[in-house]
């Protein structure tokens, strides 16, 4: 599973870079994408204060925010397909497919996870790759450090689920962070582990 961070669409050519690295990527293994939230939550957040919008409003204008970049997402990865629930997602990605998930309706159905900007798109990605039982979660930010994930994230992230960040700049990596064989305590792979 792949989590594209919003934050990379403000870094210029960061986006189609990431996007054209999952499609790549996709041929070879089954991906589904989980998207962040972008310029849509940055707006939630500029909103929130200003009109008093409760932690409850917001959390969940927030994942619908998420909704909206996932289609940004299914528009520029090529051969993908935007994916509303977790029934979906066994039959429709594939290799030469990957899944674009637009979270809101899965997250209002479980809700799960606490109502606060404690929870971003970090901590839902690791929950739904617990959720499908992934193999290993990847988070493309903007700078790849592990201390940009919101507080909740390591307690939404299964202890023996496998993580890593990677930066704008290492997007080149992603097929290798893919394929690299799951060893005791992370990935054997470039990039930073969560587990450090």
């Amino acid at each position: 599973m792949v989590k594209i961070g919003g934050g990379i669409s403000a870094l210029p050519g960061a986006l189609q870079r990431a996007c054209t690295a999952v499609q790549a990527a996709a041929q070879i293994h089954r991906l589904l994408i989980v998207p962040g939230g972008g310029p849509f939550a940055d707006a939630v957040r500029d909103f929130q204060p200003r009109l008093g919008i409760s932690d409850e409003a917001a959390h969940w204008m927030a994942i619908l925010a998420m909704d909206q970049y996932a289609e940004v997402l299914a528009d520029r990865i090529v051969g993908s397909v935007l994916l509303h629930q977790p029934g979906d997602i066994g039959t429709a990605v594939r290799p030469g497919r990957p899944g674009v998930l637009a979270p809101s309706r899965w997250m209002r159905s479980a809700d799960v996870l606490p109502h606060s900007w404690d929870v971003t798109s970090d901590s839902i990605a690791a929950f739904i790759a617990g959720a499908l039982d992934a193999e290993r979660l990847i988070l493309i930010k903007p700078s790849g450090e592990y201390n940009g994930v919101d507080s909740y994230f390591r307690t939404a992230l299964p202890s023996n689920l496998p993580s890593w960040s990677l930066g704008a700049d290492d997007i080149d990596q992603l097929e290798a962070s893919l394929s690299a064989p799951i060893a005791a305590g992370g990935l054997e792979s470039p990039g930073r582990c969560a587990c450090e």
